[in-house]
């Protein structure tokens, strides 16, 4: 990182208003409302999410792989991982067979699931598991649903069956064209019901939809009554030439109304639904994009703007992907050789998973034509969290932050690096994740509270987490 970058960001400790002015950049002023609470965010929001080829990599979804048991525990004690994707629907379950991890041949032993039931226990996270509609068979299903429920236990969340259904009768070859919803839902129900005749109280998930937000509101009419969550896919858009960080970093004009849907989908059937997976770019990401400082800031905001749509979780994509290469939006880095680390993304979701344990609270702000987003959470002891994302290129920003409640004191962690197109010296709050994959705060600024008021300087492309406490 730039010295005199970091010197700036760290180098005050107590801003007052004329600093602010003197320091340049636009007045924002925040709100905060924090006895008006407008929902929780649940333990487990904050999830990770993998093809099935990576279960059969021996020893990567393991106990025994210790760094990466602790890049995921760095997360959260608590969590969902998904097991799905493209290559679930070209997978197979041989109990006796030799594991292969390949894009349209995996195959799954019961070794594979042995350890994948350890690295369960060891991290503490649930497990959402796909099964093959696509090319297998009802007796495939409930086989690998036993061997599957057997070592996850307690930690089985869902079963899904069947990945982006509503792609199947467009181009991915599973099914002819014209295949529809109501096509998929009796196929469902033909393998859920054979899934119940030998686990009877096996939880089901559905319908996993890529871009079909209708097909997750007619599953909640029709599924809802026998659902344990309803599930949806989100990209920015397949990687290409045009996937820039402008593109990644301003709003995406689909996601709001896709999020309305999904939200009346869920009230309307009581049923949670989660985003269970979701990267920057399809397609592996855009290298020099979804690898870099830019992802980490699209991160925080993203996973904060799910669960102001009341979202109950979200499955970010990592490791090798559906066409047989470690994605470069993977927020867990993995060189294939056994060295792993916290890539820019991981800290988006580690300041996430600081700032998001309690309550959603009430805030308004004018962000004065700065492209930067605030939200905030009350959590135990009556402290308040404010999340202040400046995904601007080149607008500071001066925040005066007012809130109806009385504190004494502020701090804040800082989130940044050199640039957006920084790939390394991430830092949260001083530190990084060291090579244990351990996290430990080592600068928590002081911030100058008075009136229940306090201000804080937030450059362009950074971010800054903010504690209120009485």
């Amino acid at each position: 990182m730039n010295q005199d970058r970091r010197r700036f960001l760290y180098g005050s400790a107590a801003f007052i208003a004329s600093n602010l002015r003197a320091a340049g950049g636009r007045t924002v002023r925040i709100n905060v409302d924090a006895e008006r609470v407008l929902g929780s965010i649940p333990a487990n929001f904050v999830g990770l999410g993998y093809e099935i080829s990576s279960v059969a990599r021996p020893g990567l979804l393991s106990a025994k792989n210790a760094l990466y048991v602790q890049l995921v525990r760095t997360l959260g004690t608590e969590g969902v991982i998904r097991i799905g994707g493209n290559t679930s629907d070209y997978s197979s379950f041989a109990p006796d067979g030799t594991a292969v991890s390949a894009p349209k041949g995996t195959v799954v032993n019961k070794a594979s699931l042995q350890e994948l039931g350890t690295f369960l226990d060891a991290t503490g996270w649930k497990l959402i598991w796909g099964l093959n509609l696509g090319t297998g068979t009802q007796e495939d299903a409930v086989n690998e649903a036993q061997a599957v429920a057997s070592v996850a236990r307690d930690k089985l969340l869902a079963f899904e069956i069947g990945n982006e259904p509503d792609l199947f009768g467009h181009g991915k070859a599973h099914r002819p064209a014209g295949y529809g919803f109501a096509d998929y839902l009796q196929e469902y129900r033909r393998f859920k019901a054979a899934i119940r005749a030998k686990l009877p109280n096996a939880p089901f998930a559905g319908p996993d939809a890529a871009a079909a937000t209708d097909w997750v509101s007619r599953f909640a009419a029709e599924e809802g009554n026998d659902s344990r969550l309803l599930t949806h896919h989100y990209y920015r858009e397949c990687a290409n030439p045009a996937s820039t960080f402008e593109k990644l970093l301003y709003p995406d004009p689909k996601l709001t109304p896709q999020l309305e849907k999904l939200k009346a989908a869920a009230a309307s059937s009581h049923v949670p639904y989660r985003i269970c997976e979701t990267n920057s770019f399809c397609g592996g990401g855009k290298p020099g994009v979804s690898d870099a400082f830019g992802a980490a800031l699209w991160m925080l905001d993203y996973m904060f703007n799910l669960a102001s749509a009341d979202a109950a979780g979200v499955n970010i994509e990592t490791g090798v992907n559906q066409l047989g290469f470690i994605s470069s939006y993977s927020p867990i880095g993995d060189d294939e050789r056994g060295a792993y680390s916290a890539k820019p993304a991981y800290y988006g979701m580690l300041a996430f998973a600081q700032g998001s344990r309690g309550q959603r609270v009430a805030l308004d702000h004018d962000a004065q034509g700065v492209n930067l987003s605030a939200y905030a959470v009350r959590a135990d002891q009556g402290r308040v969290w404010i999340t202040i994302i400046n995904k601007d290129a080149s607008v500071d920003a001066n925040v005066v932050i007012a809130a109806k409640q009385r504190f004494s004191h502020a701090r804040a962690m800082r989130l940044m690096a050199a640039s957006l197109q920084a790939n390394d010296g991430v830092t949260l709050a001083g530190s990084a994740v060291d090579t244990r994959g351990v996290w430990k705060p080592t600068h928590l600024e002081p911030l100058r509270a008075s009136d229940g008021r306090c201000e804080i300087h937030v450059p362009a492309a950074a971010a800054a987490l903010v504690v209120l406490q009485p």
